[in-house]
């Protein structure tokens, strides 16, 4: 199979696409991972290579110097693997640069996605009677009682329904990234928009912060520490938490501004979305103290299999492997619907919304058509991960092109399609012990 060639450049000039170059041996950049059977997973053989197939087009659209996915499904794990270069191959990247091959054990930035590990920090605590996702902010933190903001609840900061979405330009800065008190100044004198409640707007990076230090306040340890306590420790994650130790920089998969570049309005709606102009997101993503930081809404580092696998916990309803870390009801409270395709003020397209996570839907959904019951979270620009359990699947894509609009993204979203499309609804016995349909533990939970 031949690889899409690269956009021809005049030498000495930029690749005005910003394109990376697609070999024409993709086998020569793949790499597969320990895969089950597809059989284990109630797949066939056939079904799992048209979903690789989907990830191998998506590649060859040029924008993603690498794509890795990896797929669940009834706890198998039917595919796990991973196409491109972690390092080495980015629009800039000249033909001399060492290029570095993606592996299904590369870690990458899920920027976003880490939305969803600080939501079920929060649900946990809720779950432990250390908070109460109804109390209101200025509770855990007196001085966010500012502006207007005192009647602002963990639960509004969740759903991005709090009216605070932004935070200044020098609140970002990352030569203060570690400075705690610097950071609850900055998000306490921050002002809302809209009264708490009223409006979806999506905290890009405010929220998370909030909730970081509410975590902190309530248990006297940074989230960091909490998330790999009660969790990653348990159940045996090698990453998926914020940051990486300064040893692993070196491991993980750099991120590349790719595609078109933007332009105004959309230049300005990003800006005004994501804190920082695009290009310097990708640039700040890459740098030693953000990857060392923890950015509760941003900076989580992990690679496909391991947060398909957190996916997979949730799917299950709290317990993986034989090891319970959360009741089914706390999972079953984190996907209750507060915005219904209400169109997201910050990021101007409709979206549903639970308390932290991204839902499903019949029609327009990330997941595919006819997921209403599927749950997880985006990552800029182009990483995916999440459970759809009327189908028994966990997944996750991840990519480290980061292109705002560009001609083949219907191909991102067309990966997903093809994963829903593969793996028919189970039901009875075959469905996790939580059952998505009623909402409630099946018996014996």
């Amino acid at each position: 199979m031949l690889g899409m060639p690269s956009v021809p450049r005049l030498p000495g000039l930029p690749d005005p696409l910003r394109r990376v170059r697609v070999p024409r041996d993709l086998e020569s950049v793949t790499a597969v991972g320990p895969e089950d059977d597809a059989g284990a997973g109630g797949m066939s053989g056939e079904s799992v290579e048209r979903i690789w197939s989907a990830a191998v087009e998506l590649y060859r659209s040029g924008v993603h110097p690498a794509v890795q996915v990896c797929v669940r499904r009834q706890g198998a794990v039917v595919l796990d693997r991973a196409i491109g270069h972690a390092r080495g191959n980015g629009p800039r990247d000249g033909a001399d640069v060492e290029k570095e091959p993606a592996t299904p054990a590369t870690p990458f930035v899920i920027y976003s996605g880490a939305k969803a590990l600080t939501a079920f920090v929060v649900h946990m605590l809720h779950e432990r009677g250390s908070l109460d996702i109804s109390d209101r902010v200025c509770q855990h933190i007196p001085e966010y009682d500012r502006h207007g903001k005192g009647e602002i609840t963990i639960a509004h900061l969740l759903a991005h329904r709090a009216g605070v979405p932004n935070l200044p330009r020098e609140a970002l800065d990352l030569d203060r990234v570690l400075d705690r008190d610097f950071r609850v100044r900055a998000f306490c004198e921050a002002r809302p928009f809209a009264k708490p409640g009223r409006f979806l707007a999506y905290h890009a990076v405010s929220g998370g912060y909030v909730l970081g230090e509410i975590v902190h306040r309530v248990t006297g340890k940074d989230i960091r520490t909490v998330l790999a306590e009660e969790l990653l420790d348990p159940l045996g994650f090698r990453w998926t938490n914020y940051g990486v130790a300064p040893q692993d920089l070196s491991r993980v998969a750099l991120n590349y501004v790719t595609g078109p570049p933007t332009a105004p309005p959309l230049s300005q709606l990003l800006s005004r979305a994501l804190g920082l102009p695009f290009d310097e997101l990708v640039d700040a993503s890459n740098d030693e103290r953000f990857l060392t930081a923890i950015v509760p809404s941003a900076n989580v580092v992990t690679t496909a299999n391991e947060l398909a696998r957190f996916y997979e916990m949730l799917r299950r309803g709290g317990e993986l492997d034989g090891i319970r870390v959360m009741r089914p009801e706390t999972v079953r409270n984190a996907i209750t619907e507060q915005s219904h395709l209400e169109v997201d003020l910050s990021l101007g397209f409709p979206t549903r919304f639970g308390y932290g996570l991204m839902l499903g839907a019949q029609v327009l959904s990330l997941y595919g058509r006819d997921t209403q019951h599927a749950f997880g979270h985006l990552g800029f620009t182009n990483i995916l991960a999440w459970a759809d359990p009327e189908r028994a699947l966990a997944c996750a894509v991840m990519t480290n092109g980061k292109p705002a609009l560009y001609p083949e993204l219907p191909r991102f979203y067309r990966l997903m399609q093809r994963i829903t499309s593969e793996a028919p609804k189970v039901h009875g016995s075959e469905m996790a012990i939580w059952d998505p349909l009623t909402g409630r533990p099946r018996d014996g939970e």
